[in-house]
């Protein structure tokens, strides 16, 4: 087990993901943002050369540690290990290939079924989130919180328009605000710092997409489930069915209450 203290292993995490984002962002200037679809996910070379860069420099950081990847099939497994890396290379690709900004990269130290700390870097935003258990959650070194309860709600998503489950608590909730973002992370994590106050997917959703930017939601104040609202766990399955972030546990029971009620309804 690494000897090394959180706070300095954070810092040198932080600095390697402001690295990589700028290689991204390079790696995208030169061409490197070609890709195409594998199923249900968008791959594209630039996530094997992220993949890459983080495994070899997190062993630099913590050479005992094992990195679990989204690029790495082979270090997915049911039995986690005691203390991990769980990493995201990128996290928006389709986002990254198509020119737009809303992608990330992110990491997330794990121990006992839960962050120790994550941090989720928006290069082309130049945003850099970082959770810490028992720590306030900083965006860029400034603290962050969720926004106050307010009547005036604004739903996240990754469309122009809001569409499915998001169309559905838009008119349940009488939610007016909607906003467009890029990745899962990103998305949660202007939960976190007030720009938004409730995203949701009923989808299937991985750890790698939750963790990191989990640990930046709950130092923020805010809360985040799987789309039962049961809490989540980073165990097991790497697959969790959806997922729902608000900037409170109250916000949050509405949020279900409301999911509830529509799925009544088309019953």
């Amino acid at each position: 087990m690494s000897s090394a203290p959180i706070d300095e292993m954070a810092d040198r995490v932080e600095a390697l993901l402001r690295e990589l984002g700028s290689r991204l962002l390079d790696w995208r200037r030169q061409g490197g943002n070609v890709g195409a679809w594998r199923g249900r996910e968008f791959k594209s070379e630039a996530d094997r050369h992220a993949h890459d860069f983080l495994v070899s420099r997190l062993h630099e950081v913590a050479p005992d540690l094992p990195v679990v990847s989204e690029e790495d099939v082979a270090s997915q497994s049911e039995t986690r290990p005691a203390r991990y890396w769980l990493v995201d290379p990128i996290d928006g690709t389709a986002s990254y290939c198509d020119g737009f900004d809303g992608f990330v990269t992110q990491v997330a130290l794990m121990e006992a079924g839960r962050p120790d700390f994550g941090i989720v870097h928006a290069p082309a935003l130049g945003l850099t989130y970082r959770g810490q258990r028992g720590r306030v959650s900083t965006c860029n070194g400034r603290p962050i919180a969720v926004a106050p309860p307010r009547d005036a709600l604004t739903l996240i998503d990754n469309y122009p328009q809001p569409r499915g489950i998001a169309r559905s608590l838009c008119d349940a909730m009488g939610i007016h605000n909607y906003m467009e973002s890029g990745s899962i992370a990103l998305k949660v994590c202007r939960v976190a710092d007030g720009t938004a106050d409730i995203f949701v997917k009923d989808v299937v959703v991985r750890d790698w997409d939750l963790a990191a930017p989990h640990a930046v939601l709950e130092g923020a104040g805010g809360t985040l489930t799987d789309f039962g609202g049961q809490p989540i766990h980073y165990g097991g399955p790497m697959e969790k069915h959806g997922l729902m972030a608000a900037a409170s546990a109250l916000l949050a029971e509405r949020v279900q209450r409301a999911c509830r009620a529509q799925s009544e309804l088309t019953r």
